[in-house]
């Protein structure tokens, strides 16, 4: 397919190119405004190198979300945010795209497959209360850098074409609202539970940005397909979904294991099980997620058997152990003191038995009071008190 060399006037003090060559800073630009066919037969193009580079989905959006802002607003004054306060920090930047980089127009949205069904199963791990359970995201590499590396990759492609205009790759590293922005991109719905759902692959997937000042043709979004189906909301452990599409984060069990950097809340750690870095329950029984696919990244594939280690193996980690496997992965953000403060919860809910009570004796000298709170709380759901 020919892809027509579009030209085109950028202001310089508004994007940061995410590529610079000779090509750029010879100011080869013109005053002509691309057709409608150059832009079309462009998308397309981007569309194809977008696959080559693994992404199982773009689309392109305005910036307009007025109703998610409103969303947004309204759950953070309900306080539903926790210990994320950087939800509140940036304002408006978070929803008014051009607030958080003049002259965006455009929003790219692309998604990536990360489900592997080389991996323990999911349910298997879960029903064994003696394994810890990570969400499924995080048994591979990190997301951020891998995604963020290839959109910078797919930008600099456009930018050879699109000469002039300038592209801000975003994975979670600004304050973006990616799921309303992948909504009207139509790369999917956003669930009951609050994840993005496609109705032909499901919502195993991670999202990635580029906003652009690129004025290519924008998406249709896709129908919500929720239907009258309300599984996610019934498997919520911790009724964290109080109420369909409404997500209270201080009862999620992924804030709790990942966000929250205190005590977790005594009456919600029986509800946790062996789930010591986030959690997929509602995911795994949405019904749209029979439509999942096998993702071709290698590096989403489970590292130091993750996907199924004993509880008491995890706990008995050093930090040096914990700093060497969590390098380059997703569970190096819950931090060493989080992670036993989390496995020490797990091993409260496991069967009691002796190799379980005496893994967490061997750690009540640890310093931290915060771990120390939280294994004396697991011991005592073994009948063992301590002094």
């Amino acid at each position: 397919m020919r892809v027509y060399l579009i030209r085109a006037l950028a202001r310089k003090d508004t994007f940061v190119p995410v590529m610079s060559s000779s090509r750029y800073d010879t100011g080869i630009m013109n005053n002509s405004t691309p057709s409608s066919r150059d832009l079309e037969q462009l998308k397309s193009q981007i569309g194809a190198w977008a696959s080559e580079l693994e992404f199982d989905g773009f689309g392109v959006s305005d910036t307009d979300i007025t109703v998610a802002e409103k969303y947004l607003f309204s759950w953070l004054k309900k306080n539903r945010n926790g210990e994320m306060t950087y939800m509140a920090r940036h304002g408006t930047r978070r929803t008014r795209a051009q607030e958080l980089i003049p002259d965006t127009i455009r929003v790219l949205s692309l998604k990536m497959n990360y489900w592997k069904t080389n991996t323990q199963s999911p349910i298997d791990v879960l029903s064994d209360l003696n394994t810890g359970y990570i969400a499924r995201y995080a048994l591979g590499r990190d997301y951020h850098k891998l995604i963020r590396q290839r959109l910078k990759v797919l930008a600099d492609r456009i930018s050879l074409e699109a000469v002039g205009y300038q592209f801000r790759a975003y994975v979670d590293s600004a304050p973006v609202m990616e799921k309303p922005l992948a909504v009207k991109g139509g790369l999917g719905w956003i669930g009951k539970h609050t994840n993005l759902i496609d109705r032909k692959a499901g919502s195993w997937f991670f999202l990635g940005e580029l906003y652009t000042n690129l004025p290519l043709p924008i998406d249709t979004p896709q129908q919500d397909n929720c239907g009258t189906c309300r599984r996610c909301i019934a498997a919520c452990p911790t009724n964290a979904i109080v109420a369909p599409y409404e997500l209270d984060a201080r009862l999620c069990i992924s804030y709790l294991t990942i966000e929250l950097k205190s005590a977790i809340p005594e009456a919600l750690r029986p509800l946790i099980g062996n789930r010591i870095f986030g959690c997929d329950d509602c995911q795994l029984v949405c019904p749209w997620n029979k439509y999942a696919t096998e993702s071709p990244v290698k590096d989403f594939s489970a590292r130091h058997e993750l996907d199924a280690t004993s509880l008491i193996e995890l706990f008995r980690w050093t930090e040096i152990e914990y700093d060497q496997k969590s390098r380059g992965s997703a569970i190096r953000r819950t931090g060493y003191e989080c992670w036993l403060r989390n496995i020490a919860v797990a091993l409260g809910n496991a069967p009691t038995s002796k190799a379980v009570v005496d893994v967490l004796l061997s750690r009540l000298d640890y310093p931290s009071e915060l771990v120390h709170e939280h294994i004396v709380w697991a011991l005592l759901q073994h009948k063992r008190e301590v002094q």
